[in-house]
Formats: structure tokens, sequence, C-alpha cells
């Protein structure tokens, strides 16, 4: 296993972690210890979940990945092995986020996300998480597929970053959270947190989660010179594009038991555009005799501002695949191809 620092805090995780959002709706509890178990195998220390988790998120089963988790780290004394990350969920003012959890009491207020630390804390069965997330932003913004910025006011309620970096920085000092890191962020959040930060005398945010593979590379244009100069690195999520980059839906397949089959709020990864990057990213490992998500995660790995890529599996034998990613070092040529088909299909997943 590699290691690379989160931020500037000195904690070291895992280039590969391993994420939940499975753990609950296709994933048992059994599943998901089994999985846990593996990746400490393999090196794997940072283990990512959230209060909204299982996805798709329902209210009969939130909660619920991360209750999982609480009870392998009660029965296994594991708990200084793994960094362990969790997200708050943010304001639900559109129809893909859930309007349940606390009965759609999100801002990130001192009152709202004191409560959400504490439950997490509660099903984890832990007295602090190493890194705190924001799942996404207190305002409106182009995320989860929406390619173009909404021009509207905030939600009422709203909270300013400010506000919120000093309710983390209360949860710091208390030792309940290590580090603080957003998720679905913007160039222009990112630019606000830092200055908080800055000016303010506010902690500073280590990670930024965004979705990035080769189906979505936005985080390069504007985000990724924040990881450079500012140390705030990429936790990449969906760098599989929900198994699309597997090959395992090609030619409009749709496995039994696989998300895309299961679900149909993922569209966004399945437009005839990604489709047929898909096909040519499948083409291209299939000519270097490589497993198409292998390709797919070594990609990810090799990027410079990414400090862990988040796999996600349902089985152990995906999970192993995916940890396999580690050995494979793509060359140049296999780099230009890579190039040649996202400049011909740019972001077809955003």
């Amino acid at each position: 296993m590699q290691y690379r620092t989160l931020g500037h805090t000195g904690i070291d995780v895992s280039l590969i972690s391993l994420g939940t959002m499975t753990w609950g709706e296709q994933n048992s509890e059994a599943d998901a210890h089994s999985q846990l178990d593996l990746a400490l195998e393999h090196g794997v220390n940072l283990i990512d979940a959230a209060e909204m988790y299982p996805v798709p998120p329902r209210p009969e089963t939130q909660g619920r990945t991360e209750q999982y988790i609480g009870s392998w780290l009660a029965a296994g004394g594991r708990r200084e092995r793994i960094v362990l990350a969790t997200k708050a969920a943010g304001p639900s003012s559109d129809p893909k986020r859930p309007s349940h959890i606390r009965d759609g009491r999100t801002h990130f207020s001192r009152a709202n996300l004191t409560e959400a630390l504490h439950d997490s804390l509660r099903r984890l069965q832990t007295d602090y998480v190493d890194l705190y997330q924001l799942h996404w932003p207190d305002r409106h913004v182009n995320i989860f597929g929406q390619a173009l910025y909404p021009y509207q006011d905030d939600p009422a309620g709203s909270v300013a970053i400010e506000e919120t970096l000093a309710v983390l920085q209360d949860f710091i000092r208390d030792g309940k959270v290590r580090a603080i890191g957003v998720s679905n962020e913007s160039p222009w959040g990112m630019a606000r947190f830092l200055a908080a930060a800055d000016y303010r005398g506010l902690p500073r945010i280590a990670s930024i989660q965004n979705a990035y593979s080769l189906l979505n590379r936005t985080f390069e244009n504007g985000l990724s010179e924040f990881s450079h100069r500012d140390g705030v690195g990429l936790l990449a999520y969906s760098p599989l594009a929900f198994g699309m980059l597997s090959g395992k839906y090609r030619d409009g397949a749709r496995p039994a038991g696989a998300r895309l089959s299961l679900f149909d709020r993922f569209t966004r990864y399945s437009n005839p555009q990604a489709e047929a990057a898909t096909a040519r990213y499948v083409a291209l490992a299939e000519a270097r005799g490589l497993s198409p998500a292998q390709l797919a995660l070594a990609f990810v790995n090799s990027r410079p501002f990414v400090t862990s890529n988040i796999i996600g599996a349902t089985t152990l034998a995906q999970l192993q695949e995916n940890l396999a990613s580690l050995s494979l070092t793509l060359d140049a040529g296999t780099l230009a191809a890579i190039d040649a088909i996202h400049t011909a299909i740019p972001n077809p997943a955003p």
C-alpha cells in the first residue's frame, strides 16, 4: 500500500480508501465486516462513510452504514488502525438530496452539525472521527450531474462558511474531530474556506471529496490548483463512474444486482456520451491486456492531486480487483491514449 498525507494534518492515509455507501442496501452487515477485514489486510486505513448512507438514501435505512462500521469496531478493537471519515448531509433543496435527515434540518448551523456529529459518533461507536466532512455545500451550486451554475439566491437558512468553520473549530478543540474536509465543493467555495482559515484564524480544510474519473475530469479545471498550492488533496469518489468503467454495462447490458440495474437515479453515468467514451476506454484497456476497472483506477491513482482513491465494491472479488490497481503503472503511451479519448469526448459525466 502507498500512503499520502492528508493536507497539512500529518495524518497518513492509504492511496486506496474503502467507500461504504452500499452497506445496508446492497451489502449486509456481514458483507461490510468482511470488506473491512480484507481492506485492512491490504493496508487500507481510510474508511469513508456518511450519515446519509446507504445510497439511495431512504428513511428506513439512513445511518445503517455507520452502524455496520460501529459494530465492526466494537467487535474488533481496531479503532487506532483506521482513519475514520464521515460526512454531515447538507440542505435538501434539490430532489436528488434527502429531506428526511433531521426532518430537513441540515443547514450547517451549530445546532444541526452538533446533532449530526453526535448521532454519527453514537452509530460508529467511537469518541471521535478523524475526518469530518460537509457532504455538499450549504448553498445553491451545480453538483451531482448539474452542468451549469444555478443563478439564484441561496435557500432560506443557509449558513455562512465562517460560521460553519467556527462550529467545526469547537469540534476539533473538544477532541471529537481531528481534521475537516469538504465534498462536492466548487472553486469559489474552496477559496472561501481557505480565506476564512487564513484571515480569521479558523481551521483549515484538509481535503475535498469530489467525483473524479475518466468520465469526469472537471476537478482538473480550477480545483486541482488548490491541491497543488494549498495542500487540499482530492479524495476521489466514483472513480469507476458507478461501475460504468468496469465495462459491465457495455452495449446496454444491465447485470442483475448491479447499481445501474437496480436504481434509476444514476443516469449521469449512463448517458449516450458516457457510454461512447466508456466503450473507448474499455477497448483501450483490452488492447493493452488490462482490466478496464484497473485501467480506470490506475489513472486516478497516478494523479498528483489525489490523496486517496475511494473504491466501493459489493463483492470481495471486486474489492480484490480494485486493490490490485495499486500494482499497475500506466506507461506514457497509455496515458497519451487516455488523453486522446478525453479530448474527443471530454467529461461526459460531470
